[in-house]
Protein backbone atom coordinates (compact mmCIF):
# COMPACT_ATOMS: atom_id res chain seq x y z
CA UNK A 1 0.00 0.00 0.00
CA UNK A 2 2.86 2.80 -0.88
CA UNK A 3 0.51 5.11 -2.27
CA UNK A 4 -1.03 5.85 0.72
CA UNK A 5 1.92 7.24 2.32
CA UNK A 6 2.78 10.65 1.89
CA UNK A 7 6.30 10.64 3.47
CA UNK A 8 9.37 8.92 3.60
CA UNK A 9 10.85 9.08 7.25
CA UNK A 10 14.08 11.77 6.10
CA UNK A 11 11.27 14.04 4.12
CA UNK A 12 8.78 14.33 7.34
CA UNK A 13 11.80 14.63 9.74
CA UNK A 14 13.23 17.61 7.78
CA UNK A 15 9.69 19.35 7.20
CA UNK A 16 7.64 18.71 10.18
CA UNK A 17 10.15 20.07 13.73
CA UNK A 18 8.35 18.30 16.35
CA UNK A 19 9.96 14.94 16.39
CA UNK A 20 13.18 16.63 17.35
CA UNK A 21 17.42 15.73 17.78
CA UNK A 22 19.79 16.18 20.19
CA UNK A 23 19.46 20.14 20.73
CA UNK A 24 16.55 22.62 21.68
CA UNK A 25 15.17 23.40 18.01
CA UNK A 26 14.24 27.13 17.39
CA UNK A 27 10.80 25.99 16.12
CA UNK A 28 8.18 26.40 19.05
CA UNK A 29 6.85 22.31 17.62
CA UNK A 30 10.55 21.84 18.52
CA UNK A 31 11.07 18.06 20.80
CA UNK A 32 14.12 17.50 22.24
CA UNK A 33 14.46 13.61 22.31
CA UNK A 34 18.30 13.05 23.53
CA UNK A 35 18.79 9.52 22.78
CA UNK A 36 18.43 7.37 26.16
CA UNK A 37 16.64 8.86 28.39
CA UNK A 38 19.16 10.42 30.78
CA UNK A 39 17.67 13.48 32.60
CA UNK A 40 18.29 13.38 36.36
CA UNK A 41 21.40 13.64 37.55
CA UNK A 42 22.25 12.80 41.35
CA UNK A 43 23.19 15.41 43.20
CA UNK A 44 26.27 15.85 45.28
CA UNK A 45 24.93 17.21 48.36
CA UNK A 46 21.08 17.55 50.70
CA UNK A 47 20.58 20.14 47.83
CA UNK A 48 18.07 20.02 44.57
CA UNK A 49 20.41 22.07 41.66
CA UNK A 50 18.11 23.20 38.67
CA UNK A 51 21.04 22.85 35.67
CA UNK A 52 19.02 26.06 33.60
CA UNK A 53 21.56 25.00 31.18
CA UNK A 54 20.79 21.65 30.22
CA UNK A 55 17.44 21.54 28.31
CA UNK A 56 15.30 19.13 27.39
CA UNK A 57 11.57 19.03 25.35
CA UNK A 58 9.56 21.43 24.37
CA UNK A 59 6.15 21.29 26.72
CA UNK A 60 3.50 22.59 24.36
CA UNK A 61 0.71 23.16 27.02
CA UNK A 62 -2.24 21.17 28.82
CA UNK A 63 -4.91 19.94 27.49
CA UNK A 64 -8.45 18.89 28.66
CA UNK A 65 -11.44 17.07 26.80
CA UNK A 66 -14.82 18.35 26.94
CA UNK A 67 -18.64 16.52 27.74
CA UNK A 68 -20.27 18.19 24.39
CA UNK A 69 -23.15 15.15 24.09
CA UNK A 70 -24.74 13.23 26.80
CA UNK A 71 -23.54 10.02 28.39
CA UNK A 72 -25.23 8.22 30.87
CA UNK A 73 -24.26 8.17 34.20
CA UNK A 74 -21.66 5.96 34.77
CA UNK A 75 -20.83 5.89 31.22
CA UNK A 76 -23.82 3.46 30.41
CA UNK A 77 -25.63 4.38 27.16
CA UNK A 78 -26.03 7.32 24.61
CA UNK A 79 -28.91 8.68 25.63
CA UNK A 80 -30.98 11.45 23.21
CA UNK A 81 -30.76 14.12 25.99
CA UNK A 82 -28.76 17.09 24.54
CA UNK A 83 -27.33 17.51 28.30
CA UNK A 84 -23.96 18.75 28.16
CA UNK A 85 -21.29 22.00 28.00
CA UNK A 86 -21.27 24.51 26.75
CA UNK A 87 -24.75 23.75 25.52
CA UNK A 88 -25.90 23.87 29.31
CA UNK A 89 -24.34 26.86 30.42
CA UNK A 90 -26.60 30.17 30.42
CA UNK A 91 -24.47 32.83 28.74
CA UNK A 92 -22.52 34.15 31.37
CA UNK A 93 -21.54 30.84 33.06
CA UNK A 94 -20.01 30.05 29.70
CA UNK A 95 -17.39 33.46 29.65
CA UNK A 96 -17.32 32.24 33.10
CA UNK A 97 -15.89 28.31 32.52
CA UNK A 98 -13.83 30.34 29.13
CA UNK A 99 -11.97 32.87 30.97
CA UNK A 100 -11.53 31.18 35.04
CA UNK A 101 -10.97 27.20 33.98
CA UNK A 102 -9.88 27.21 30.34
CA UNK A 103 -7.72 30.20 30.04
CA UNK A 104 -7.01 30.05 34.09
CA UNK A 105 -7.86 33.17 34.81
CA UNK A 106 -5.96 35.34 32.48
CA UNK A 107 -2.83 32.95 31.66
CA UNK A 108 -2.64 31.07 28.53
CA UNK A 109 -4.07 28.30 29.96
CA UNK A 110 -5.02 25.09 28.18
CA UNK A 111 -3.83 24.40 24.45
CA UNK A 112 -6.03 21.65 23.26
CA UNK A 113 -9.43 20.54 23.71
CA UNK A 114 -9.62 16.48 23.13
CA UNK A 115 -12.87 16.12 21.02
CA UNK A 116 -14.53 12.69 20.90
CA UNK A 117 -16.03 11.82 17.88
CA UNK A 118 -18.78 9.50 17.62
CA UNK A 119 -19.60 10.21 21.28
CA UNK A 120 -19.54 13.85 22.28
CA UNK A 121 -19.84 14.83 19.19
CA UNK A 122 -22.20 12.15 17.23
CA UNK A 123 -24.84 13.54 14.86
CA UNK A 124 -24.63 12.25 11.46
CA UNK A 125 -24.76 12.73 7.81
CA UNK A 126 -28.16 11.46 5.81
CA UNK A 127 -25.78 8.48 4.54
CA UNK A 128 -24.42 7.81 7.91
CA UNK A 129 -20.63 7.81 7.04
CA UNK A 130 -19.79 11.12 8.82
CA UNK A 131 -19.96 13.07 11.95
CA UNK A 132 -22.01 16.13 11.90
CA UNK A 133 -23.30 18.68 15.12
CA UNK A 134 -26.34 16.91 16.51
CA UNK A 135 -28.71 19.91 17.05
CA UNK A 136 -28.43 23.17 15.41
CA UNK A 137 -25.82 25.19 17.34
CA UNK A 138 -23.63 22.41 18.75
CA UNK A 139 -20.77 23.68 16.01
CA UNK A 140 -21.31 27.49 16.67
CA UNK A 141 -21.44 26.58 20.59
CA UNK A 142 -18.26 24.69 20.33
CA UNK A 143 -16.40 27.05 17.76
CA UNK A 144 -17.53 29.97 20.66
CA UNK A 145 -15.82 27.57 23.11
CA UNK A 146 -12.87 27.27 21.12
CA UNK A 147 -12.35 30.87 20.25
CA UNK A 148 -13.10 32.81 23.57
CA UNK A 149 -11.05 30.13 25.68
CA UNK A 150 -8.06 30.67 23.65
CA UNK A 151 -7.55 26.44 22.36
CA UNK A 152 -5.24 26.79 19.78
CA UNK A 153 -7.14 23.22 18.35
CA UNK A 154 -8.74 19.97 19.27
CA UNK A 155 -7.35 16.83 19.26
CA UNK A 156 -10.26 14.56 17.34
CA UNK A 157 -10.09 11.37 18.23
CA UNK A 158 -12.72 8.80 17.80
CA UNK A 159 -14.51 6.51 20.34
CA UNK A 160 -16.22 5.12 17.44
CA UNK A 161 -16.70 5.88 13.39
CA UNK A 162 -20.42 6.51 12.29
CA UNK A 163 -22.46 3.58 12.15
CA UNK A 164 -22.13 2.92 8.38
CA UNK A 165 -18.58 1.98 9.08
CA UNK A 166 -19.44 -0.61 11.82
CA UNK A 167 -20.30 -3.92 12.41
CA UNK A 168 -22.73 -3.14 14.56
CA UNK A 169 -24.63 -0.15 12.76
CA UNK A 170 -24.17 1.39 15.97
CA UNK A 171 -22.02 3.72 17.41
CA UNK A 172 -22.03 1.09 20.81
CA UNK A 173 -19.60 -2.27 20.28
CA UNK A 174 -18.69 -4.15 17.40
CA UNK A 175 -15.81 -3.11 15.09
CA UNK A 176 -15.20 -2.21 11.53
CA UNK A 177 -17.60 -3.78 8.89
CA UNK A 178 -14.79 -4.90 6.26
CA UNK A 179 -10.69 -4.86 6.47
CA UNK A 180 -10.51 -4.72 2.71
CA UNK A 181 -8.61 -2.32 1.03
CA UNK A 182 -11.64 -0.38 -1.04
CA UNK A 183 -13.78 -0.50 2.07
CA UNK A 184 -10.81 1.31 4.07
CA UNK A 185 -9.44 3.69 1.70
CA UNK A 186 -13.70 4.97 1.59
CA UNK A 187 -12.91 5.13 5.01
CA UNK A 188 -10.30 6.95 4.97
CA UNK A 189 -11.55 9.19 2.82
CA UNK A 190 -14.63 9.87 5.17
CA UNK A 191 -12.49 10.88 8.42
CA UNK A 192 -10.65 13.50 6.03
CA UNK A 193 -14.14 14.94 5.27
CA UNK A 194 -14.70 14.82 9.15
CA UNK A 195 -11.78 17.44 9.78
CA UNK A 196 -12.99 19.11 7.39
CA UNK A 197 -16.05 19.84 8.63
CA UNK A 198 -14.65 20.88 12.07
CA UNK A 199 -12.59 23.16 10.67
CA UNK A 200 -14.82 24.70 8.23
CA UNK A 201 -17.46 25.14 11.58
CA UNK A 202 -14.75 27.07 13.56
CA UNK A 203 -13.11 24.17 15.70
CA UNK A 204 -9.84 23.99 14.24
CA UNK A 205 -7.70 20.56 14.76
CA UNK A 206 -4.12 20.22 16.12
CA UNK A 207 -4.26 16.38 17.10
CA UNK A 208 -5.64 13.25 14.98
CA UNK A 209 -5.98 10.27 16.57
CA UNK A 210 -7.85 6.97 14.58
CA UNK A 211 -9.38 5.07 17.74
CA UNK A 212 -9.82 5.97 21.83
CA UNK A 213 -8.89 2.40 23.79
CA UNK A 214 -9.02 -0.02 20.68
CA UNK A 215 -9.38 -3.07 22.88
CA UNK A 216 -12.33 -2.67 24.41
CA UNK A 217 -16.01 -3.00 23.79
CA UNK A 218 -17.77 -0.66 25.61
CA UNK A 219 -21.95 0.25 26.32
CA UNK A 220 -20.86 3.24 24.88
CA UNK A 221 -19.41 4.71 21.75
CA UNK A 222 -16.22 2.29 21.23
CA UNK A 223 -14.72 0.06 17.94
CA UNK A 224 -12.82 -2.82 18.45
CA UNK A 225 -9.38 -3.04 16.65
CA UNK A 226 -7.04 -6.48 16.34
CA UNK A 227 -3.77 -5.25 16.09
CA UNK A 228 -3.72 -5.86 12.02
CA UNK A 229 -6.61 -4.22 11.86
CA UNK A 230 -5.44 -0.92 13.87
CA UNK A 231 -2.26 -1.51 11.69
CA UNK A 232 -4.24 -1.40 8.29
CA UNK A 233 -6.13 1.36 9.16
CA UNK A 234 -4.11 3.60 10.59
CA UNK A 235 -1.16 3.23 8.12
CA UNK A 236 -4.52 3.99 5.41
CA UNK A 237 -6.00 6.46 7.31
CA UNK A 238 -2.89 8.47 8.96
CA UNK A 239 -1.62 8.92 5.27
CA UNK A 240 -4.34 10.43 4.19
CA UNK A 241 -5.24 12.76 7.22
CA UNK A 242 -1.68 13.70 6.55
CA UNK A 243 -1.90 14.24 3.08
CA UNK A 244 -4.88 16.70 3.25
CA UNK A 245 -3.91 18.26 6.38
CA UNK A 246 0.03 18.46 6.84
CA UNK A 247 0.15 20.46 9.99
CA UNK A 248 -2.02 18.26 12.40
CA UNK A 249 -0.16 16.23 14.46
CA UNK A 250 -1.05 12.20 14.47
CA UNK A 251 -1.11 10.00 17.39
CA UNK A 252 -1.26 6.14 17.99
CA UNK A 253 -2.24 3.82 20.30
CA UNK A 254 -4.25 5.75 22.88
CA UNK A 255 -4.17 3.21 25.57
CA UNK A 256 -0.60 1.59 25.20
CA UNK A 257 1.42 3.60 23.47
CA UNK A 258 4.35 2.13 21.27
CA UNK A 259 2.92 -1.31 22.72
CA UNK A 260 -0.75 -0.66 21.92
CA UNK A 261 -2.44 -3.10 19.05
CA UNK A 262 -0.65 -2.72 15.77
CA UNK A 263 2.24 -0.31 17.11
CA UNK A 264 4.65 -3.31 16.83
CA UNK A 265 4.29 -3.33 13.30
CA UNK A 266 3.85 0.10 13.11
CA UNK A 267 7.32 0.63 14.18
CA UNK A 268 8.53 -2.20 12.11
CA UNK A 269 7.30 0.41 9.17
CA UNK A 270 9.26 2.72 8.20
CA UNK A 271 6.51 4.76 5.80
CA UNK A 272 4.15 4.23 8.75
CA UNK A 273 5.77 5.08 11.14
CA UNK A 274 6.87 8.51 9.67
CA UNK A 275 2.73 9.39 10.25
CA UNK A 276 3.54 9.24 14.30
CA UNK A 277 3.98 11.96 15.71
CA UNK A 278 3.76 10.62 19.18
CA UNK A 279 2.96 7.51 21.06
CA UNK A 280 -0.18 8.12 23.66
CA UNK A 281 -0.86 5.95 26.62
CA UNK A 282 -4.09 5.89 29.18
CA UNK A 283 -2.31 5.42 33.08
CA UNK A 284 -5.60 6.60 34.27
CA UNK A 285 -5.52 7.53 37.99
CA UNK A 286 -2.11 5.46 38.58
CA UNK A 287 0.40 6.09 41.08
CA UNK A 288 2.55 8.61 39.48
CA UNK A 289 5.78 6.74 41.31
CA UNK A 290 4.97 3.74 38.31
CA UNK A 291 6.45 6.48 35.72
CA UNK A 292 9.48 6.85 37.94
CA UNK A 293 13.06 4.79 36.54
CA UNK A 294 12.84 1.53 36.83
CA UNK A 295 9.03 1.00 36.91
CA UNK A 296 8.08 1.80 33.54
CA UNK A 297 8.63 0.99 30.15
CA UNK A 298 6.73 4.01 28.88
CA UNK A 299 9.97 5.45 27.23
CA UNK A 300 11.68 2.22 25.54
CA UNK A 301 11.34 1.23 22.02
CA UNK A 302 9.96 4.84 21.01
CA UNK A 303 11.77 5.16 17.65
CA UNK A 304 12.21 9.25 18.59
CA UNK A 305 8.64 9.89 19.01
CA UNK A 306 7.11 11.80 21.05
CA UNK A 307 5.46 10.16 24.34
CA UNK A 308 2.46 11.48 26.67
CA UNK A 309 -0.83 10.39 28.65
CA UNK A 310 -3.53 12.05 26.87
CA UNK A 311 -6.18 10.65 29.26
CA UNK A 312 -6.03 11.12 32.87
CA UNK A 313 -9.10 10.69 35.48
CA UNK A 314 -9.62 8.67 38.77
CA UNK A 315 -11.98 6.01 37.79
CA UNK A 316 -13.15 5.56 41.75
CA UNK A 317 -12.12 7.83 44.65
CA UNK A 318 -11.33 7.44 48.48
CA UNK A 319 -12.81 10.46 49.87
CA UNK A 320 -9.82 9.45 52.92
CA UNK A 321 -7.08 10.13 50.66
CA UNK A 322 -8.41 13.08 48.72
CA UNK A 323 -4.81 15.28 49.62
CA UNK A 324 -2.77 12.73 48.29
CA UNK A 325 -4.67 12.15 45.09
CA UNK A 326 -4.10 15.93 44.43
CA UNK A 327 -0.87 16.05 44.93
CA UNK A 328 -0.68 12.41 42.72
CA UNK A 329 -2.10 14.28 40.01
CA UNK A 330 0.56 17.04 40.10
CA UNK A 331 3.02 14.13 39.80
CA UNK A 332 1.76 12.30 37.50
CA UNK A 333 2.13 15.87 35.18
CA UNK A 334 5.51 16.55 36.87
CA UNK A 335 6.45 12.40 36.21
CA UNK A 336 5.70 12.34 32.12
CA UNK A 337 7.57 15.51 31.54
CA UNK A 338 10.75 14.85 34.04
CA UNK A 339 11.11 10.92 33.15
CA UNK A 340 9.85 10.39 29.84
CA UNK A 341 10.40 14.06 27.81
CA UNK A 342 6.46 14.56 27.51
CA UNK A 343 5.12 17.21 25.63
CA UNK A 344 1.77 18.01 26.81
CA UNK A 345 -0.60 16.05 28.99
CA UNK A 346 -3.95 15.56 29.15
CA UNK A 347 -6.91 15.52 31.93
CA UNK A 348 -10.08 13.90 30.87
CA UNK A 349 -13.08 16.26 31.20
CA UNK A 350 -13.61 20.31 32.20
CA UNK A 351 -17.10 19.80 33.58
CA UNK A 352 -19.14 17.04 34.65
CA UNK A 353 -23.22 16.80 35.34
CA UNK A 354 -24.36 16.70 39.24
CA UNK A 355 -26.10 14.00 38.50
CA UNK A 356 -23.42 11.34 36.97
CA UNK A 357 -21.87 8.73 38.79
CA UNK A 358 -18.61 9.32 37.66
CA UNK A 359 -18.67 13.02 37.96
CA UNK A 360 -16.06 13.22 41.43
CA UNK A 361 -13.11 11.06 39.87
CA UNK A 362 -13.73 12.76 35.83
CA UNK A 363 -14.01 16.22 36.38
CA UNK A 364 -12.28 19.62 36.78
CA UNK A 365 -15.97 21.05 37.90
CA UNK A 366 -19.57 19.92 38.02
CA UNK A 367 -22.41 21.87 36.09
CA UNK A 368 -26.58 21.47 37.13
CA UNK A 369 -28.32 20.09 33.88
CA UNK A 370 -31.83 21.50 33.22
CA UNK A 371 -33.38 18.21 34.12
CA UNK A 372 -31.50 17.97 37.61
CA UNK A 373 -34.42 18.64 40.21
CA UNK A 374 -32.40 17.29 42.88
CA UNK A 375 -31.12 19.86 44.71
CA UNK A 376 -29.69 17.46 48.04
CA UNK A 377 -26.24 17.73 45.50
CA UNK A 378 -24.93 20.68 45.38
CA UNK A 379 -27.86 22.97 46.88
CA UNK A 380 -26.64 26.29 46.12
CA UNK A 381 -25.86 25.92 42.52
CA UNK A 382 -28.64 26.49 40.25
CA UNK A 383 -29.17 24.64 36.76
CA UNK A 384 -27.15 26.58 34.05
CA UNK A 385 -24.34 27.20 35.82
CA UNK A 386 -21.28 25.48 37.06
CA UNK A 387 -18.82 25.11 40.04
CA UNK A 388 -15.18 23.70 41.11
CA UNK A 389 -14.41 20.12 41.45
CA UNK A 390 -11.30 21.66 43.98
CA UNK A 391 -9.22 18.35 44.48
CA UNK A 392 -9.09 17.93 40.64
CA UNK A 393 -9.07 21.64 39.64
CA UNK A 394 -6.40 22.58 42.36
CA UNK A 395 -3.74 19.85 40.82
CA UNK A 396 -3.69 21.58 37.07
CA UNK A 397 -4.31 25.39 37.67
CA UNK A 398 -0.41 25.97 38.88
CA UNK A 399 0.85 24.55 35.95
CA UNK A 400 -1.63 26.56 33.66
CA UNK A 401 -0.58 29.45 35.42
CA UNK A 402 3.38 29.59 35.33
CA UNK A 403 3.94 27.35 32.63
CA UNK A 404 3.29 28.89 29.41
CA UNK A 405 2.75 27.33 26.09
CA UNK A 406 6.43 26.39 24.47
CA UNK A 407 8.05 26.79 27.91
CA UNK A 408 11.16 24.17 27.76
CA UNK A 409 11.59 21.60 30.54
CA UNK A 410 15.39 21.75 31.96
CA UNK A 411 17.00 19.23 34.48
CA UNK A 412 17.54 19.16 37.92
CA UNK A 413 20.22 17.46 40.11
CA UNK A 414 18.15 15.69 42.72
CA UNK A 415 20.08 14.07 45.87
CA UNK A 416 17.35 10.64 45.70
CA UNK A 417 14.43 10.37 43.48
CA UNK A 418 11.89 10.21 46.35
CA UNK A 419 8.12 9.36 45.18
CA UNK A 420 6.74 11.46 47.27
CA UNK A 421 8.65 14.59 46.56
CA UNK A 422 9.04 15.59 43.13
CA UNK A 423 10.79 18.47 41.68
CA UNK A 424 10.77 19.63 37.89
CA UNK A 425 11.85 23.30 36.62
CA UNK A 426 11.62 25.02 33.42
CA UNK A 427 12.71 28.17 31.36
CA UNK A 428 9.56 30.40 29.42
CA UNK A 429 9.82 31.37 26.43
CA UNK A 430 10.76 34.88 26.87
CA UNK A 431 13.31 33.07 29.33
CA UNK A 432 11.84 33.92 33.12
CA UNK A 433 12.29 30.65 35.06
CA UNK A 434 10.02 28.19 37.05
CA UNK A 435 10.43 25.23 39.06
CA UNK A 436 7.44 22.94 40.86
CA UNK A 437 8.09 21.23 43.78
CA UNK A 438 5.53 18.95 45.41
CA UNK A 439 5.13 17.11 49.01
CA UNK A 440 3.21 14.03 48.55
CA UNK A 441 3.63 12.85 52.30
CA UNK A 442 1.65 13.09 55.56
CA UNK A 443 5.07 15.26 57.20
CA UNK A 444 6.04 18.75 55.77
CA UNK A 445 9.43 18.63 54.10
CA UNK A 446 12.68 21.25 53.31
CA UNK A 447 13.74 21.67 50.41
CA UNK A 448 16.36 22.76 49.26
CA UNK A 449 16.46 24.39 45.83
CA UNK A 450 20.03 25.98 44.25
CA UNK A 451 18.62 27.98 41.46
CA UNK A 452 22.26 29.62 40.57
CA UNK A 453 22.35 29.98 36.40
CA UNK A 454 26.41 30.42 37.01
CA UNK A 455 26.01 34.19 36.73
CA UNK A 456 26.86 34.58 40.21
CA UNK A 457 23.81 36.96 40.54
CA UNK A 458 21.30 36.11 42.88
CA UNK A 459 17.32 35.86 41.33
CA UNK A 460 14.12 36.25 43.30
CA UNK A 461 11.54 33.52 43.07
CA UNK A 462 8.00 34.97 44.18
CA UNK A 463 5.82 31.47 45.12
CA UNK A 464 2.23 30.06 44.82
CA UNK A 465 0.78 27.37 46.71
CA UNK A 466 -1.93 24.06 45.95
CA UNK A 467 -3.43 21.55 48.06
CA UNK A 468 -6.83 20.06 47.33
CA UNK A 469 -8.41 22.74 49.44
CA UNK A 470 -5.81 25.21 48.24
CA UNK A 471 -5.30 26.85 45.28
CA UNK A 472 -2.67 30.10 44.74
CA UNK A 473 -2.09 31.29 48.06
CA UNK A 474 0.40 33.45 48.16
CA UNK A 475 3.96 32.68 49.78
CA UNK A 476 6.01 36.19 48.76
CA UNK A 477 9.05 36.18 47.90
CA UNK A 478 12.84 33.93 48.12
CA UNK A 479 15.61 35.10 47.09
CA UNK A 480 18.56 33.07 45.85
CA UNK A 481 21.16 31.55 45.01
CA UNK A 482 19.73 29.08 47.22
CA UNK A 483 16.38 28.64 48.31
CA UNK A 484 15.23 26.85 51.79
CA UNK A 485 11.54 25.86 51.16
CA UNK A 486 9.66 24.72 53.60
CA UNK A 487 6.64 22.79 51.68
CA UNK A 488 3.59 21.30 54.08
CA UNK A 489 2.48 17.77 53.59
CA UNK A 490 -0.07 17.50 50.76
CA UNK A 491 1.06 19.94 48.88
CA UNK A 492 2.30 21.74 45.40
CA UNK A 493 4.25 24.91 44.92
CA UNK A 494 5.10 26.91 42.13
CA UNK A 495 8.02 29.42 42.34
CA UNK A 496 8.78 31.31 39.87
CA UNK A 497 11.51 34.17 38.36
CA UNK A 498 10.42 37.76 39.33
CA UNK A 499 10.49 40.24 36.22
Amino acid sequence: MPNEVQDTPSTFLSRRAFIGTAAVASASFALVLAGPYSPVHAATGPAYQVQWNRRRQTILGLGFEIQSDSIGSGNNGLPEATTSVPHDLVPGERNRLYAEMLRAGGAQGFRYCRLAMGLYLRGLTDDKKNVVGRWPEQMAELAEMMKKGKIEGAMVEYWSPTPYWKSTDSYIRGTLKSDDQAFLSDFADALVRDVKYLEDNGVPVSWWGLQNEPVYETPYSSCLYSSDLYYRAFRTTASRVRANFPDVRIHATSISGQYGPGAAAIRQDSDTLSLVDGWTWHKIGDDAKGLLPGNSNASDDLAYRAVFNNEFEYLSWNVSRTPWYTVNTAQSIMNWMTFHDSPTWIWLHALKPTYNSEALGYSLGFWRPWDDDDMTRFPSLAKGTWTWNDMNWNAVAGFLRNMPWDSVRVEVDEPTIDSEHRIMAWMAPNGQRTFAITNRAAAPFSYQVNVDDGSGTAATFVGSRYAHDLNNAALGAKQGPALALDIPAYSIEFWTEQA
